[in-house]
């Protein structure tokens, strides 16, 4: 029996990195505490609780959790300290060694973790719970809004891909997923709150149903018919699982927006191999030329990895090339890095840092002529925006249905309104185009 009068005019603060998925878990996680009684402490205010979600992407990833767990230890002394997430479940034992941490919770139990919470008094040596890979299998619903306009929505957890450089099924565990009806009634909680768009967020969405004998376009064509909900956008689905028939649903849809994130990872079908990847590279091109088909002014976004062990200059160059020819609007380029226990670590052939580096900056340059030349084309057109809260004294931002971000002068009567706006030039920065917003255009 869990006593919460313990937690009755706690404070927490929350800190979260990584993807999108954690963030709608640390919303999760929020809720539950809050529902115990437990509020978000005010800026400058020690808190009583620290809750830290980490990611484990990457070396880099996980140096950045021991610096944020370091940092709130600092800022909050007293605080009980919660860490909780892939670098948790992954390195158990090395999170606890942190100096300050109280508790470290695993994949299976961050979404019970009001029994883990005790009496909130710190202790000397904290405590780890954890469970095996194979026996993580509890779905814990999510959905977070944070500062945008937009709400994520967690459909699926886990991976059954075992990539060859990859950690996350590790971390995460199997395939599963919540039911269609289950985020069918989420969807419509978003709706009741005035929400207009939802980003639909998993680990592998494309897999979905394995737990529930459902498929993902089942889920799609369930999510279409929510009253109130505007906009859906798929956040990231492998190529292989991009069926025919969800391409042409969401060409039909007036829901489900013209935007696209497929991850490639690797140009070269050699590469591809190396990685263990389901698809190779005339199956991606054909999926890119189907979407254009489809719908010739949609928002393709590819991830990239560079520097993979046993890629040669050779097979970047192959891989430079193909998809320089593809008709995408924007890469998102990570540099390889070494996990341990994953298969990669078998390939002899290691890539120098300074080479990824020259890569990684080859790729960017690539991905800026993209999307400038994809922006370009848009502008004069007359495009509807969702837009978003502006922060005091700066413009304010939002985005047509097929992702093009547009700026506009601040007006708080916009907030969270889809409008009428003649997209113009670059901003200055060039990280949108300016916009003008037509009279009596809401829609």
């Amino acid at each position: 029996m869990i006593d919460n009068t313990v937690f009755q005019d706690k404070t927490a603060v929350y800190y979260t990195l990584g993807c999108k998925l954690n963030f709608s878990e640390t919303s999760t996680i929020g809720n539950i505490l809050r529902e115990a009684g437990v509020r978000t402490a005010r800026k400058g205010e020690k808190a009583d609780i620290c809750v830290v979600n980490t990611c484990s992407v990457t070396e880099v990833a996980d140096k950045k959790c021991r610096q944020a767990i370091h940092r709130l230890v600092r800022q909050h002394p007293e605080a009980f300290v919660v860490v909780t997430g892939c670098y948790a479940q992954l390195n158990p034992g090395e999170v606890l060694n942190i100096d300050g941490v109280d508790l470290v919770l695993g994949a299976e139990q961050k979404g019970d973790l009001l029994r883990y919470l005790g009496d909130l008094r710190k202790h000397e040596e904290g405590e780890a719970f954890t469970t095996e890979t194979k026996d993580i299998c509890s779905f814990v619903p999510s959905c977070s809004r944070g500062d945008r306009t937009r709400f994520f929505l967690k459909v699926q957890d886990g991976c059954d891909y075992f990539c060859s450089y990859c950690t996350i099924p590790f971390a995460r565990g199997r395939s599963r997923n919540g039911t269609v009806a289950s985020l069918v009634k989420q969807a419509e909680r978003v709706a009741s709150e005035g929400g207009k768009e939802i980003v639909l967020t998993g680990v592998n969405i494309g897999d979905f149903g394995k737990t529930t004998g459902e498929t993902f376009f089942d889920l799609i064509k369930a999510l279409d018919g929510v009253d109130g909900i505007e906009r859906y956008r798929i956040s990231s689905i492998e190529p292989n699982l991009l069926t025919d028939d969800i391409i042409n649903f969401v060409a039909r849809s007036n829901r489900f927006m013209p935007h696209f994130h497929i991850p490639l990872q690797s140009g070269c079908d050699e590469v591809l191999k190396l990685m263990r990847r389901r698809y190779d590279t005339a199956l991606f091109a054909s999926k890119i030329t189907k979407i254009k088909a489809a719908m010739p002014d949609a928002f393709i976004g590819v991830d990239v990895i560079v520097g993979m062990r046993g890629e040669t200059e050779e097979y970047f160059e192959r891989g430079y090339g193909f998809i320089a020819g593809l008709d995408v609007t924007q890469l998102h380029v990570f540099s390889y890095s070494e996990r341990p226990g994953t298969q990669a670590l078998k390939i002899e052939q290691a890539v120098p840092p300074d080479v990824k580096h020259r890569r990684s900056q080859q790729l960017l340059a690539l991905s800026d002529k993209k999307t400038e030349a994809f922006y370009t084309r848009h502008a004069g057109r007359m495009m509807p925006v969702l837009m978003e809260k502006a922060k005091a004294g700066a413009p304010m931002h939002g985005f047509t249905e097929n992702y093009i971000r547009v700026e506009v002068e601040s007006d708080s009567s916009l907030d969270n309104r889809i409008v009428l706006v003649r997209l113009e030039d670059f901003n200055d920065d060039k990280t949108a185009l300016r916009g003008v917003i037509l009279k009596d255009n809401e829609i």
